[in-house]
């Protein structure tokens, strides 16, 4: 028996018993929309961060340091 993507893992410490169970279809739907919204939380976050880099590197630009002087600066 495979296991589908959604499933939750039940445990029972008293026997050691270990039953898997698939997701409902609702709880998929939950589990789909929880993972679109983390993935789209981190694809802005990433976004923003790469705007915040490129707004460093135009004013290294405009004061003519290359990489190197802003590694030796930077540290």
């Amino acid at each position: 028996m495979a296991i589908s993507k959604w499933h939750r893992k039940i445990y029972d410490a008293e026997t050691g018993i270990e039953t898997i169970i698939d997701f409902t279809p609702e709880e998929v739907a939950i589990a789909e929309a929880d993972q679109a919204r983390f993935l789209a939380e981190v694809a802005a976050k990433e976004a923003v961060q790469a705007a915040k880099d490129a707004a460093k590197h135009a004013v290294f630009e405009k004061l003519g340091l290359t990489a190197d002087e802003v590694a030796a600066l930077l540290g």
